[in-house]
């Protein structure tokens, strides 16, 4: 009988973990300087976990809003209901408050089982107002009173529950009415159930698509440089193992799991991170989209991936970057002069991606998975070439460059002696830029396709009212025009009229407007007029039975009037709102007596430019005569939602990502600066000013920043053109867009850099020459 072999702690699989476990340790241990590192390089990996973890969490939270916002829809596509004890009528009153959509429902419950709201515990009673919380702290506050009237004097008894928001920020009531006219009032059953939602085109999904590689790819690059900080100290105690006996392929066990191990704790200090930053959420608002922390739930198998991604992400820079270094007993050789970078292979990157977008003449007929694949790769290896680019340019610059004054000379050697580092901290944001810019020109090429012209002239009137079968109109109209910041007014009374006499299968309703000659030459080219004419205009064909001697029945049919037979027939005009009416124009002589309760008023109002508040002291004024009534902005281009929605939350997240890489990239410089700090703090000591170092740290981050944003320029408005082809859009070059997207690039490195400084003077105290 034989005796199994024991395996020995010292064999190959025992070897491969202990050096695994002393990586670890290394990363764990060596005293202030070791932790330091550590903490830095779980900092910098912990807020691109962040970023991640909030890009997983986006397409949930965009789909609990749109879930909410499709449960409590009342626009309900079914037919006519009779009264009963599950309806209830909906009016929708929407309105704006300084810019700011608010969505307004009067509601009356017709039955016991009728359905509640979502967010409402019941019905709010006649006269009562259920608000979102927003909107009563915009009550509460001293712009409260000039939104108040629009509530009709209802008392506020209760708030919205999340369920039945958008979001956190959005302004929203509903508010009680017994008494709902019901040509106004919708009668329904039932909340929600609109079916699927309009779908995304396909350039309005390639922009989608290209929005999250720009967005996701710098945390990707900045990832990658996290896990590296640190590295002058780990090259110089892999020499150590070496001295001690290591060999190669210990030193590469031992760098991946140091990186792991520090990219463990940043994973735990990104979940930190965005756990606490969830909780936050509810008090950002930008570009008027806010989440609830709830929304914000990645998806677990996105949770895992980043989980799993990141330390192999760690291993396989911290083993890509020791190619590039010699680690031997006597040294490291990243001290020597370093090797001239290849220009080939960097260059393969971005003309690869171009290869796979220009084939794409049009993407505009339909959808498609190989397509979306094909630019997603196409867009990340453009960028990706930005990033193997960047080091190259920097070398090639910093080459060229000698004598200055000291500042300068202090940051052109070390970007000579290393500008690696530097352009790995500058590369995200060259990304950022890049990307950004090559966005932009895409919107702003597309823009067109999403917006149409309204025919409104806001040049003639700025605020279309429309008042619904009041008692008195010309007091209405008069009260209307009063109101403070109203400039010019021009009122009308209007109603319904249908000729008699006529056969029923040629009847066509038309209207009445009264009004003076002033008014009512908004309408038609009048020419001579006096009170007490009548003129008719017709924008296609005149209407059989509506002419000179014509006899028409008023409103429901309680009155009738005969047309003057001297009525002229003037040519239509286009009103303000860019309508052309078939109508009847009377002057107020011409018809002295009218059936009071069918006649409306409308009145287009011209505003004091300088009176900020105007348009919503007319929403106020209005509502308090009439909470049925319309006040319509008269704007002259309208755009698509989903456009502009998408447009928004590529503006927030752009926002979001250059914050974010702002800290990784101020978490970067300061671990720079740590790891010089005993040479930093030697040079103040012989005499060398402060102020010349600091403006030494800005040289070293300038002149990549100045190759990298040069470099994004070029790129974006490479993929900007090429993305531009793609949907049939002309290409141009935006200048303003590529200023703005250089602009806020450099403006993060700036910011940056001066919070640097404080750390700076820190680091070169005296005490910064002691040595453990």
């Amino acid at each position: 009988m034989t005796t199994p072999e024991f395996r020995r702690p010292g064999g190959p699989l025992w070897a491969g973990l202990g050096d695994l476990l002393m990586g670890a340790r290394m990363a764990l241990t060596g005293g202030r300087e070791g932790w330091t590192r550590t903490l830095l390089t779980a900092l910098g990996v912990g807020v691109g976990v962040a970023m991640l973890l909030l890009a997983a969490a986006a397409p949930g939270a965009i789909d609990a809003r749109a879930n909410r916002t499709a449960a409590r829809s009342d626009w309900v596509d079914q037919p006519d209901l009779s009264a009963a004890a599950n309806t209830f009528l909906v009016v929708p009153v929407d309105t704006d408050f300084r810019g700011r959509f608010v969505r307004g429902r009067i509601v009356h419950a017709e039955g016991p089982d009728a359905p509640v709201p979502p967010g409402l515990a019941a019905f709010p009673r006649d006269g009562e107002a259920v608000v979102s919380p927003a909107l009563r702290a915009l009550l509460d506050s001293p712009d409260g009173p000039l939104f108040a009237p629009r509530l009709g004097g209802a008392r506020v008894t209760g708030t919205i529950a999340p369920e039945g928001l958008s979001g956190p920020h959005e302004l929203a009531f509903y508010l009680g009415r017994d008494a709902i006219p019901p040509e106004r009032g919708m009668r329904l059953n039932h909340f929600g159930g609109t079916g699927p939602g309009e779908q995304l085109s396909p350039v309005l999904w390639l922009l989608v698509v290209v929005v999250f590689v720009v967005l996701l790819l710098p945390i990707m690059v900045f990832l990658g440089a996290a896990v590296r900080f640190g590295g002058e100290q780990r090259d110089r105690r892999l020499a150590a193992l070496r001295l001690l006996g290591a060999d190669a392929g210990m030193v590469r066990r031992i760098a991946a799991a140091e990186a792991g191990t520090a990219a463990l704790f940043g994973l735990a200090a990104g979940a930190l991170i965005f756990l606490a930053g969830r909780q936050l959420a509810p008090l950002v608002s930008l570009y008027d989209i806010s989440v609830f922390p709830g929304d914000l739930r990645p998806a677990p198998w996105l949770v895992a991936l980043v989980a799993l991604g990141v330390p192999l992400l760690a291993a396989g820079v911290a083993l890509l970057a020791l190619r590039g270094v010699l680690v031997t007993p006597l040294g490291v050789s990243r001290r020597a002069t370093p090797v001239r970078r290849r220009l080939w292979w960097r260059l393969l990157l971005p003309a690869a991606g171009l290869a796979l977008l220009q084939p794409l003449v049009d993407v505009r007929a339909a959808r498609s998975d190989t397509v979306q694949a094909q630019v997603t790769a196409g867009t990340v290896l453009l960028l990706v070439g930005t990033v193997a680019l960047l080091p190259w340019l920097v070398d090639v610059l910093v080459r060229r460059l000698h004598g200055g004054p000291p500042p300068w000379q202090l940051a052109v050697r070390r970007l000579q002696l290393d500008s690696a580092a530097s352009a790995r901290l500058v590369s995200g944001v060259a990304v950022a830029v890049a990307g950004t810019i090559g966005l932009q020109m895409l919107v702003a090429g597309v823009q067109d396709q999403f917006r149409q012209t309204t025919g409104q002239d806001p040049s003639r009137a700025q605020v279309a009212v429309r008042l619904y079968h009041l008692p008195e109109p010309e007091k209405a109209l008069a009260q209307v025009a009063a109101i403070p910041g109203v400039t010019r007014s021009v009122g009308t009374q209007f109603l319904t009229a249908i000729p008699l006499g006529v056969d029923e299968s040629e009847v066509r309703v038309a209207e009445v407007l009264i009004g003076d000659c002033a008014t009512l030459a908004e309408y038609g080219d009048l020419g001579s007029c006096a009170d007490g004419d009548v003129f008719l205009i017709w924008p296609d064909d005149p209407i059989a039975g509506i002419g000179p001697g014509a006899r028409l029945s008023l409103g429901d049919g309680a009155a009738t009037w005969r047309v003057p037979a001297n009525a002229r027939t003037v040519p239509v005009r286009d009103d303000p709102m860019g309508a052309r009416h078939t109508a009847v124009l009377v002057t107020p002589k011409a018809m002295p007596a009218l059936p009071r309760a069918q006649v409306s008023a409308a009145a287009l109002l011209s505003l004091d430019p300088e009176d900020r508040d105007a348009a919503e002291r007319v929403r106020a004024e209005v509502a308090g005569m009439d909470l049925f009534a319309s006040v319509n902005a008269l704007i002259e281009v309208r755009e698509s939602s989903q456009f502009a929605n998408v447009r928004r939350g590529l503006l927030a997240g752009a926002v979001v990502t250059l914050l974010l890489i702002g800290v990784s990239m101020l978490v970067g410089v300061l671990e720079q600066l740590r790891e010089r700090r005993r040479l930093l703090a030697a040079l103040v000591a012989v005499g060398t000013p402060r102020s010349t170092l600091g403006w030494s740290v800005l040289g070293q981050t300038g002149v990549p920043v100045l190759a990298g944003l040069v470099l994004a320029t070029g790129m974006g408005v490479a993929m900007g053109a090429a993305l531009l082809k793609m949907v049939g859009a002309p290409v141009v070059v935006s200048w303003p867009v590529v200023g703005l997207g250089v602009g806020l690039g450099a403006g993060v490195v700036l910011l940056v850099t001066l919070a640097s400084l404080p750390v700076l003077w820190r680091l070169t105290r005296p005490d910064g020459l002691r040595f453990e």
